[in-house]
């Protein structure tokens, strides 16, 4: 996958507490199928694929790990160019960073940022892939 320009969206990532549930309603309205892969942490990320174009993620929220309370939603990351550097200026413009820069491997680096009007969104530095 190119990288996107800086300053657009990357990807849109489903944070949900049924993954089972979420499949069977985007595959039924939109027609997705879903490629399972295992993460780091021992949990399951799911690719969605409209045809054989990649559509979007599905990530399982569990409890105990900073979700609760947290309803499904849909979560955007936005592509930026150097992320370490980007977030050094997230507190001067009256933002805050609710997770620090994290690598996943073969993808890029992330984190998340609230901006100064309460909004949350994902920035991330991919991985030039070819």
């Amino acid at each position: 996958m190119p990288m996107t320009a800086h300053g657009t969206f990357f990807w849109n990532e489903l944070m949900t507490w049924s993954v089972d549930k979420a499949k069977e309603f985007y595959g039924e309205t939109l027609g997705w199928q879903y490629e399972s892969h295992p993460m780091a942490d021992g949990g399951t990320y799911t690719l969605c694929k409209a045809g054989e174009a990649m559509a979007a993620g599905i990530f399982e929220m569990k409890p105990g790990a900073g979700f609760d309370g947290i309803p499904d939603h849909w979560f955007s990351y936005i592509t930026v160019d150097d992320i370490d550097a980007r977030l050094s200026g997230v507190e001067a413009a009256g933002g805050e960073i609710r997770r620090p820069a994290f690598d996943v491997p073969n993808v890029g680096r992330f984190a998340v940022v609230r901006d100064s009007g309460g909004a949350v969104v994902g920035w991330v530095t991919p991985i030039e892939q070819g």
